[in-house]
């Protein structure tokens, strides 16, 4: 454990300003945090390695890497820090794994979207290129959004930064789908689903954007077997 030095610096008077720049202090005092270790976990001191900690693990949900961060992700990982960091004040083996999502067809799209204004498409572009193109923008909204989490003091283990497309978890993944396929417990059905025609792929039901249009109500008069005067009326559109 660290311990604080038996005599701090001590501000001068002239050395306030008329408000607080929480910029000036935060970046060096998360550096120090860092440097200490202080949000590494170590899985030989959890009490299921025969250490003498009871383990508290945190997966961050995955921020989708079509964006930066707004103030939701901001209120929702505040609420996560709380409860690892008061883990570790009560001396448990606080694990906070953080994460980024890729976002699949939704992150496609934003790349798209930039490509349409550089007047090209996907298909312009090519595989290669465009998986090139999508890795690029990865990369670059993810360092970002590395960086808000840190900026906003998140006690993550960073050493354990996940990515849902990486080589380790899409394997994992295929690893998991086949186990679930051997033991019976998910199988291939028909079902009404969303599909994209221009995709060409299905879409879950938070990708959909349902839109209001104004169409016919039909009624259908089916007579009945016993008395063909009487009819039953169903309306379909």
């Amino acid at each position: 454990m660290n311990h604080a030095p038996e005599t701090l610096p001590v501000a001068a008077p002239d050395d306030f300003s008329a408000q607080y720049d929480p910029a000036a202090t935060e970046a060096a005092i998360y550096a120090r945090w860092q440097q200490a270790g202080c949000f590494t976990a170590d899985a030989s001191r959890s009490s299921r390695l025969g250490g003498d900690r009871d383990p508290y693990g945190v997966l961050m949900p995955p921020p989708n890497v079509t964006a930066i961060l707004h103030v939701g992700h901001g209120l929702n990982n505040a609420v996560q820090d709380v409860l690892v960091r008061w883990a570790r004040m009560k001396g448990r083996e606080a694990l906070w794994v953080p994460g980024m999502d890729h976002a699949g067809i939704a992150t496609q799209n934003v790349v798209e979207k930039q490509l349409a204004v550089e007047g090209l498409t996907r298909d312009d572009l090519g595989r290669d290129k465009f998986i090139e193109r999508t890795k690029a923008f990865v990369d670059q909204t993810g360092g970002v959004i590395l960086q808000q989490l840190k900026a906003i003091g998140a006690s993550a283990d960073w050493s354990r930064t996940a990515y849902t497309f990486s080589p380790e978890l899409s394997t994992a993944v295929r690893e998991a789908f086949v186990r679930l396929y051997d033991r019976g417990l998910i199988y291939r059905g028909h079902r009404v689903i969303h599909w994209c025609p221009r995709c060409l792929t299905s879409l879950s039901d938070e990708e959909a954007e349902p839109q209001d249009t104004t169409g016919a109500l039909y009624h259908i008069a089916y007579p009945l077997a016993d008395d063909p005067s009487r009819s039953l009326t169903v309306a379909t559109t």
